[in-house]
């Protein structure tokens, strides 16, 4: 289980990261979003491919999920903050930080 605390930490040890307000929730992003947490502080939003999405969701059903309608099928991925370990969020926040980077371009 991770606490939503626990959640906004690790989130802001990613270099670069910030959080804003976004609607109801807390956004983190570097160049764009690639978390939001949930008012509630249950569970989370990540920014995956939608390959990664299907591996998350198919190694830990119980803690993770698409996003409803089309932002799930663009790899946006529910994570239930009680179903997963500090560990495991750790990893996952890191590849959705590493997808919201800018983008460097080859001279």
């Amino acid at each position: 289980m991770v606490s939503p605390q626990s959640f906004a930490e690790i989130a802001m040890t990613l270099e670069g990261t910030v959080s804003a307000p976004h609607f109801d929730r807390t956004a983190f992003k570097v160049k764009r979003t690639f978390a939001t947490l949930a008012a509630d502080g249950k569970s989370a939003n990540l920014k995956l491919t939608p390959d990664e999405q299907e591996f998350h969701c198919m190694m830990n059903a119980t803690a993770y999920a698409p996003v409803a309608g089309g932002w799930g099928a663009q790899g946006w991925t529910t994570v239930d903050l009680g179903e997963i370990s500090g560990e495991e969020l750790a990893t996952a926040l890191e590849t959705a930080w590493h997808h919201a980077l800018p983008v460097r371009r080859k001279r």
